[in-house]
C-alpha cells in the first residue's frame, strides 16, 4: 500500500530558474478559463488540458499530480465619464501612440485544487491541511509564479514600437526613372485603369497612377497598381494625397525589399521628375497610418481577434492559417 510519502514524491517546488507553462495545455488551446480548466503538472510544471492529462501522465511515469486551476472572467465597468485618450501615431508605447498598458477590462476569480489522477481531487487551500508541506509550498509557489508565457509577453512589452518608423527601400539610390515626357498635375488624378480617383498610387519609374489593393471588405482600390508592378517589376510608388514637405508614403512591391512601406531619402528628387514640387504639395488623402489608426479605434484590435461578442469554441490540431492585411 503506497504512503502519502510515495503518492507526492515527485513533487517539486518551482524555483526562479523554472518557466511554469500555466496559461495554455501544450496540445490543445485549453486554458484556466475553459470550461475544465488547465491541470499543472507539479512535477514538470507543464500544462495541460482535461483530455490529455492521462497522456502527460502516460509519457511522464509517476508525476500524477496536478494544480488544477480553474478562471471566471468579471468585466470591469466603464466610466462613461472618462473620455478615452486620443491615439494620434500608429505606434504602441510611444507618446500619440497606443498604450500597452491601458485600462484593464476584466479582473479574474481563480479556484484551485489539488489532483491527483486518475480520480483524486483536494480542494485547495480549504483543505490544505490534509497535504505534506512541501505539496502545499508547491502549490503556493506555482500559483504565485510569473507564467512563461507572460515572461515573454513582459520582455516585450518592455520595448516600444512605432509603426511609422519605416526601412530605407534598397531601390531608393538606384530607382530607374524613364524619360517618357509624363508631367503628374498637382490634383485631379484618376486611375489609368478605372474610374477611380482616391487610394492612387503614382509609380515613381514610368509615372503611371493607378489605384490600390481592394480591401478585406470588398471596398478600396482594384489592385490595379501591384498588378502593374507585377508586369513591370517597376518597385516604389507614393501614394497621391500624402506627399508634403515632410515626406509621403512610399510603398515597395519588392518582396525582396520587404513588400511594405519603406524609406526614400531621394523622394524629392524622385518626384521632380514626374514634375511634382514637395515643398507646394499638401496633404488631401488620409494616410496609411491614418487608415491603421482608424481601423483599429472603430472596430478595436483585441475584440476583433477575440470575437468578444460571440462565444467561440477553440479548435486545435492540423490545418493553415493566413492572414493578408495590407491593402496598397
Amino acid at each position: 500500500r503506497l504512503t502519502m510519502a510515495d503518492i507526492y514524491q515527485n513533487v517539486r517546488i518551482p524555483t526562479s530558474n523554472d518557466s511554469v507553462y500555466k496559461d495554455e495545455c501544450l496540445y490543445s488551446f485549453d486554458s484556466p478559463l475553459s470550461e475544465n480548466g488547465l491541470f499543472i503538472c507539479m512535477s514538470t510544471f507543464h500544462g495541460v488540458g482535461k483530455d490529455h492529462v492521462a497522456r502527460h501522465c502516460h509519457l511522464n511515469p509517476g508525476k500524477n499530480i496536478f494544480l488544477h486551476i480553474s478562471r471566471r472572467r468579471i468585466p470591469v465597468p466603464v466610466d462613461p465619464n472618462v473620455e478615452p485618450t486620443r491615439v494620434t501615431k500608429m505606434a504602441i508605447g510611444v507618446e500619440g501612440g497606443f498604450d500597452a498598458n491601458g485600462p484593464k477590462r476584466y479582473t479574474f476569480e481563480e479556484r484551485y485544487a489539488i489532483y491527483i489522477h486518475p480520480s483524486v481531487i483536494i480542494p485547495y487551500p480549504d483543505q490544505a491541511s490534509t497535504l505534506p508541506e512541501h505539496v502545499k509550498q508547491s502549490a503556493d509557489a506555482i500559483i504565485a509564479a510569473e507564467s512563461a508565457f507572460l515572461k515573454e509577453e513582459r520582455a516585450l512589452m518592455n520595448t516600444t514600437w512605432n509603426g511609422e518608423i519605416r526601412q530605407e527601400s534598397k531601390h531608393a539610390q538606384t530607382l530607374e526613372q524613364l524619360n517618357n515626357g509624363r508631367k503628374i498635375p498637382p490634383n485631379g488624378w484618376k486611375c489609368e485603369q478605372c474610374d477611380l480617383k482616391d487610394n492612387l498610387w503614382l509609380n515613381l519609374t514610368d509615372g503611371a497612377i493607378l489605384c490600390g489593393r481592394k480591401f478585406f471588405d470588398g471596398t478600396g482600390g482594384n489592385n490595379h497598381a501591384v498588378d502593374h508592378y507585377y508586369k513591370t517589376r517597376y518597385p516604389l510608388a507614393v501614394k497621391l494625397g500624402t506627399i508634403t514637405n515632410k515626406g509621403a508614403d512610399v510603398y515597395s512591391y519588392d518582396e525582396d525589399d520587404m513588400d511594405d512601406m519603406v524609406e526614400d531619402p531621394n523622394l524629392a528628387i524622385h518626384l521632380s521628375h514626374w514634375g511634382i514640387n514637395m515643398m507646394k504639395m499638401e496633404k488631401t488623402d488620409r494616410s496609411m497610418a491614418d487608415l491603421e489608426i482608424e481601423i483599429n479605434q472603430k472596430y478595436g484590435e483585441a475584440s476583433m481577434i477575440e470575437e468578444a461578442n460571440s462565444k467561440l469554441q477553440p479548435l486545435y490540431g492540423a490545418g493553415k492559417l493566413f492572414i493578408e492585411t495590407t491593402c496598397i
